[in-house]
């Protein structure tokens, strides 16, 4: 164990967020923290990093280790480049080459006993300057900052002119040169290309060390953990295996923490009604065997129900008319910002129905294609037509769209001014906005919000053709599964640019991949992509690219498959078919011997409940006849009647007998069926 977290709690205030939160960490382990946006991921990054106090709870490094952490917002600036910052990182590699340009030039002023013991040092000195990397740093932060996504060119860029985008990607890389025993990153994906991500994650599953991430990069989190920690309803919850083995999981724990639930509630129900139907019996052995049930029933730990807390989008996108098949056609399309050209002589068509994902590296103008479309940037040259009856819902990354100075509630109300004050508020409602949240002023939101702001109006459109640049950023990863259901749902067209693989993968029918300053069709979701991109072979003529090849829909057979969906395995000879036959034969017969036993203990259980209840019936028939023969004692025409009056006492110590029998046997019915 590397690190640890034990009963960790936090609250801000009265609001608690995190509450026993428990956990490990392996040496080498890659693990992620996921949870909806506010369950308290980045503050327990905060609380490892003794950057926050925990109000309760422990954080243990294994003695003599390391830790790095990439917080999600980074404000690094000074006069140093790209390259300095990055190199400065390893401050402890460049004092000792430093020292040992000085120790060599000592050695030229230096003779005998006094060299001797300066070639002593230096030689030890160079061994730990190679042990910890010194004749190989230089290339590395190369690697690495190339790895990140910024290219020669960019190297010599001040620190204090880069974007807040590239000021993270160049703490990350500073990070990642010093090579700490445990990495710590908070959303290290937010920033980067596909091409940097998957440089990323084939770095992290290589890496020497343990890694920690918090991310919504689900594709990501397939790829590198193993170890997946769920902040959920302020508690932990730990799951092994990758994100899809933790979604998978999570759902089978949900359906049996409900089970659970509901099963205590129906047994505390029947618990009270046993202990009233005791206590009804009005005998002193009942009432003792009542209370003492009570006692148990009050040391029961109850669950809580397990709710989903109130977090999730609701989303539907519908498109009010149909627009005709051919929806965009793009010609001869081209932009240049000089001296650099993004793109030239671009042609593509999209069809009715059509799901299509724009990707590329960053700077290759995917952005500028979209704005170009929306006419918010003109070309250089080509043209961009829009079908029949093609309305255009566009969602735009950097919210340029809503005004800053209107409140959450105004911007809605005035782009639809025949909504109602209700059904503003309701809409809102549904993407999170609720009580005075919705009078915040657009330019005090985060990203976040600005982007379910956008959200809100693009499910408000009606539009039949969606252009979304970027929609899942900002988004949690519920938020984005919901928008993906949304999407396949939704019957009109999308356009999209996005950086996320998993949304790519799940919502994409096609993808246009913008590389070289031209597009390259791949026909199928992102799996399909991964596996044709490197088939596909490029033949450059006239400055066009033409494809070699293109596949016409559907992802090949692989090994394994076979048509119809069966799977079919080869004898070989082995006995290995007769053993699984055998085995399945064994495992029928044992699952017949369950399922009768299974029957068998039902038709016991209904027994039991049938007698219980004929035992009801009775006690109810003894009490009524002893009660009504306590009425017959006082009737005038039986109280000088002795002979009457013997009869009636004689009968009713025979109901009382009886009913006695039937007490016992109704609480050795129901200890029957506890059991």
């Amino acid at each position: 164990m590397i690190l640890a977290c034990q009963n960790i709690s936090k609250a801000f205030g009265s609001e608690e967020i995190l509450k026993d939160i428990n956990f490990h960490i392996e040496a080498n382990e890659k693990a992620a923290i996921v949870g909806i946006n506010g369950a308290g991921k980045s503050t327990l990054l905060k609380i490892i990093m003794h950057e926050e106090p925990a109000d309760a709870g422990s954080v243990i490094l294994a003695k003599d280790k390391t830790i790095g952490y990439l917080a999600q917002y980074q404000d690094v600036s000074g006069h140093r480049t790209i390259f300095e910052e990055v190199l400065h990182a390893r401050e402890d590699i460049l004092a000792m080459e430093e020292r040992l340009r000085e120790m060599e030039a000592q050695m030229n002023r230096q003779a005998g006993a006094g060299l001797e013991t300066l070639l002593t040092s230096y030689h030890k000195l160079s061994h730990e300057f190679e042990a910890v990397g010194g004749y190989t740093y230089q290339s590395e932060v190369n690697g690495v900052i190339r790895g990140l996504g910024f290219s020669e060119a960019d190297f010599d860029k001040k620190m204090e002119a880069l974007s807040g985008g590239q000021k993270t990607r160049v703490s990350l890389g500073k990070l990642l040169v010093t090579k700490p025993d445990v990495l710590l990153l908070d959303e290290p994906t937010n920033h980067l290309d596909i091409e940097s991500i998957r440089w990323l994650e084939n770095y992290l599953m290589n890496y020497k060390g343990a890694v920690i991430i918090v991310a919504h990069d689900r594709y990501f989190l397939d790829r590198v953990v193993t170890k997946v920690v769920e902040i959920f309803g302020r508690k932990s919850y730990v799951y092994q295996g990758n994100y899809t083995d933790f979604a998978r999981k999570k759902a089978k724990v949900r359906e049996d923490m409900l089970k659970a639930y509901y099963n205590q509630q129906r047994e505390i129900k029947r618990q009270e009604e046993v202990i009233a139907k005791l206590k009804s019996f009005n005998r002193e052995k009942s009432i003792k065997r009542a209370e003492s049930r009570e006692k148990l029933l009050d040391k029961v730990e109850r669950l809580e129900k397990p709710v989903e807390e109130n977090t999730e989008l609701h989303i539907v996108l519908e498109p009010n008319i149909v627009s005709g098949t051919d929806v965009l056609s793009v010609q001869g399309l081209k932009k240049a910002y000089a001296p650099k050209t993004l793109f030239a002589d671009l042609d593509f068509e999209i069809k009715r129905g059509e799901r299509v994902a724009l990707i590329g590296n960053n700077g290759t103008g995917k952005t500028t294609i979209l704005k170009i479309i929306n006419q918010l940037v003109e070309a250089d040259a080509g043209s961009v037509t829009l079908g029949a009856n093609v309305q255009i819902g566009y969602y735009d990354q950097e919210q340029q769209l809503l005004h800053e100075e209107k409140t959450i509630f105004d911007e809605i109300a005035d782009a639809y001014p025949s909504l109602n004050h209700t059904k503003v508020r309701n809409v809102l409602a549904s993407f999170l906005f609720t009580d005075d949240d919705v009078f915040k002023r657009i330019g005090d939101l985060s990203g976040g919000e600005r982007g379910r702001v956008s959200l809100a109006k693009l499910m408000l459109s009606d539009a039949n053709f969606l252009i979304l640049d970027e929609p899942t950023n900002h988004l949690d990863i519920t938020s984005k599964e919901i928008l993906e259901t949304a999407l396949n749902r939704y019957t009109g067209t999308v356009f999209f640019v996005s950086h996320d693989r998993y949304f790519i993968n799940r919502t994409a029918t096609r993808i246009l991949e913008l590389t070289g300053q031209t597009l390259i069709n791949y026909i199928g979701n992102y799996d399909y992509y991964l596996e044709k991109c490197e088939e596909l072979t490029s033949v450059f003529v006239g400055g066009r690219a033409q494809q070699a090849a293109e596949a016409s829909g559907g992802r090949p057979q692989r090994a394994g498959e076979l048509s119809g969906g069966k799977a079919r395995r080869a004898e070989s000879g082995d006995g290995s078919v007769a053993a699984d036959l055998a085995d399945s034969s064994k495992a029928q017969t044992n699952g017949k011997a369950d399922w009768q036993a299974k029957k068998a203990e039902q038709a016991r259980v209904r027994k039991i409940e049938a007698a219980l209840k004929r035992v009801e019936k009775r006690i109810a028939e003894l009490e009524a006849s002893i009660a009504a023969i306590d009425e017959d004692f006082v009737k005038p025409e039986n109280v000088t009647n002795s002979a009457k009056l013997n009869e009636l006492a004689s009968e009713q110590e025979s109901c009382r007998n009886e009913l006695e029998r039937c007490y016992e046997e109704w609480e050795s019915l129901s200890m029957e069926l506890e059991e």
